[in-house]
């Protein structure tokens, strides 16, 4: 009992949002400390690490022959352990030193937020490598849960509310009553399809080669589900020609692009659709009435929140600050920690 009030004393908990694209720190009392890509630059002999997050990234595409710049995360979860472990550890460790002296002694309690389909397999993966990292203690928190907490969603109260957070490897939409998930779908489909989209449209249309920091790039410039422009915009994109081996520079239309990312989209708006059709009654009526919250970078794509409103029906709205729901979620439930030490067991 008096290790366990000093390690609380000495010791911060520490929410993350470990997702696909990017990954974002909590710090307990310092709010949101971290927020990098989450990406990994390796020697590809020694397979030492050279750079992580924001450096990293920075090196996509443009890597010599002996470094590689690669996602450990796919489609939400680990698809490289090692990396995986050797991201978080330096992802905790810039954590710590932003905190007090003295509550740097305990190692951290970790909160981490996971896509509401991970399997068992999946989370034993996520358990060792946060532990390993540093971990005193890991907790888990099912994403769509931290989003609606975090933008402010009335989670306890026996009334439905619907999340769709749409990360870089998925789409976690879930219907949420009473503190708990009613009815959820996890579909491994989110802002890395959209960018993939147009890389094939890209090679399709002009047999032009280009990046994923370049796809996304176009993605944020005019990307849209929806005509949401009086005039369709545009943009000039530089790549290489797959014909004559040169680089290349072309032009393309927001409206190609919203062609483009049709598949993507259709795959996220049927994943909202399953969910409201397996939703209770009484709960259907309250979506009715209060509709649904977007989050996650991906609620960022122009016009998305009107084609689901137009699809389902209802009022679609977009968090203030879409792509911090889930981390700023953790931290909400990491102040009230103790308190809920019953539903957030370790694992």
């Amino acid at each position: 009992m008096v290790h366990q009030k000093l390690a609380k004393f000495f010791s911060c908990d520490i929410g993350i949002d470990l997702g696909t694209a990017n990954c974002l720190v909590f710090v307990k009392d310092e709010g949101i400390v971290l927020s990098e890509p989450s990406v990994v630059a390796l020697d590809n002999n020694t397979k030492a690490i050279i750079a992580v997050g924001q450096e990293a990234y920075n090196m996509l595409g443009r890597c010599p022959v002996n470094i590689r710049a690669t996602r450990p995360m796919k489609a939400g979860v680990i698809a490289d352990f090692e990396v995986t472990e050797e991201m978080l550890r330096y992802f905790i460790a810039k954590a710590r030193t932003l905190m007090s002296p003295r509550r740097r002694l305990i190692k951290p309690r970790v909160l981490v937020a996971v896509p509401s389909g991970i399997t068992e397999v999946e989370t034993r993966a996520v358990k060792d490598s946060a532990e390993r990292a540093g971990a005193r203690e890991v907790f888990l928190i099912e994403e769509p849960m931290a989003a609606a907490i975090g933008v402010g969603l009335p989670v306890i109260e026996p009334r439905g509310n619907m999340i769709v957070d749409i990360g870089g490897g998925t789409t976690e939409v879930a219907v949420i009553s009473l503190g708990g998930i009613v009815e959820s779908k996890s579909c491994r489909v989110g802002g890395d399809e959209m960018n993939q989209a147009i890389v094939h449209h890209m090679k399709r249309a002009y047999s032009l080669q280009i990046g994923e920091p370049t796809a996304e790039r176009i993605k944020i410039e005019i990307g849209s589900a929806y005509k949401v422009f009086d005039e369709e915009m545009s943009m000039d994109v530089k790549g290489h020609d797959l014909v004559s081996g040169m680089p290349k520079n072309i032009r393309i239309s927001s409206a190609e692009i919203r062609k483009a990312l049709e598949d993507p989209i259709t795959n996220i708006v049927e994943a909202v659709r399953s969910t409201l059709e397996r939703c209770p009654p009484e709960l259907s009526g309250d979506l009715y009435d209060q509709g649904i919250m977007l989050a996650g970078g991906g609620s960022l794509l122009r016009g998305l929140n009107n084609l689901i409103a137009e699809e389902m029906g209802i009022p679609v709205n977009v968090a203030d600050d879409p792509l911090k729901a889930v981390a700023t979620g953790t931290g909400i439930v990491l102040q009230e920690m103790d308190s809920m030490s019953r539903s957030l067991a370790p694992i």
